[in-house]
């Protein structure tokens, strides 16, 4: 096939998800050219294959940089020229079949409960290490005049008032956003992601694991 006078614009995002062990170009880049039939043709391009000895459960990684997917390309159309849109380096994960849904409802339900009670944990002994108690009371006294009973305005404003601050600043009400912003814990994530992938990177390179051109 010829695909003179052709460009290919490739687009690798650092991170890919696989749940099959042979990799295609289609599963870790988006292309664009205006011969389709070139797309289709390396949409099934073969780029890697996880060892057969991996186990069903095991997941693994792989990097890989874009000279090696452009240099697989030249191997199929040695005349096309293929622009880089996307990152240099990248990883991929091999993660195999998920978990049945009763297990993954049990681990998401274990983990929520330590959040809860670790959370209200958190905020009890904050709450008893700054003396919150006995700072409502002097405030009620000094304001009113009298000794606070310990069910005043100032601790019902405070339970629905942490909640609510809680919900506003994390942005979530169950599966709702109250904004479309991303939420704080999404941010965080994303960033922690990026350092996973950048680590992998480098240390990948170091080691000369990464799958490169020679």
């Amino acid at each position: 096939m010829s695909a003179q006078n052709q460009t290919l614009y490739l687009k690798v995002e650092q991170n890919s998800v696989v749940k099959q062990k042979n990799i295609v170009l289609n599963d870790i880049a988006k292309m664009e050219c205006t011969d389709e039939s070139i797309i289709r043709q390396l949409k099934q391009l073969s780029i890697y294959h996880f060892p057969k000895n991996l186990g069903k459960k095991r997941k693994t990684v792989q990097t890989f940089s874009v000279l090696k997917v452009i240099e697989l390309i030249h191997e199929k159309y040695p005349q096309l020229t293929v622009v880089n849109l996307g990152e240099a380096d990248f990883v991929v994960y091999y993660k195999p079949k998920e978990d049945p849904k009763a297990l993954q409802l049990f681990k998401t339900c274990l983990i929520c409960a330590i959040l809860f009670f670790g959370a209200a944990f958190m905020i009890m002994t904050f709450n008893n290490d700054v003396s919150v108690p006995e700072v409502f009371d002097r405030f009620y006294e000094q304001v009113m005049g009298r000794e606070s009973s310990g069910y005043t305005a100032l601790e019902i404003s405070y339970c629905i008032g942490l909640p609510i601050g809680i919900l506003i600043f994390y942005n979530h009400i169950g599966k709702k956003k109250i904004t479309d912003d991303p939420t704080p814990i999404q941010v965080a994530m994303r960033k922690y992601e990026q350092d996973v992938d950048t680590t992998y990177i480098e240390e990948s390179g170091r080691e000369g694991k990464s799958i490169d051109v020679d």
